[in-house]
């Protein structure tokens, strides 16, 4: 899951300025770059990139839920993965390219994170 800051250009150059630093160092900090350390510096750079307006953004693989109007929940993962909840019986089951795989019983909200991780692998 990649995670940065976005901020205009002018803030990007503002930032650089402000710390005598190149705008390399700034894309660095505000993209969260780990293989350059988590330094002071860089902790400084992304609080004054969000002071300035910028937002943290994360990409995530998009996945889509349903909640139907027929008691179940269906949420279709990469790969050809489904995860259908009966919001009724709070079962579910796990099917990978329309074979089931698993089913999961009394299922709690807390619990469709683990299920999520699971079906994922498959």
């Amino acid at each position: 899951m990649k995670k940065y800051i976005h901020i205009q250009k002018a803030d990007r150059e503002f930032i650089a300025k402000a710390f005598g630093i190149t705008e390399k160092s700034v894309f660095n900090a505000i993209n969260f770059d780990t293989r350059r350390g988590n330094s002071d510096l860089a902790k400084k750079i992304r609080t004054l990139a969000l002071q300035r307006g910028g937002m943290v953004m994360v990409e995530v693989p998009e996945v889509e839920t349903l909640h139907d109007a027929d008691g179940y929940m269906r949420q279709y993962l990469p790969g050809d993965v489904l995860i259908e909840i009966d919001k009724r019986t709070g079962s579910c089951d796990v099917y990978k390219k329309g074979r089931w795989a698993r089913r999961f019983e009394h299922v709690m909200t807390s619990d469709i994170q683990d299920i999520q991780d699971w079906a994922a692998k498959l």
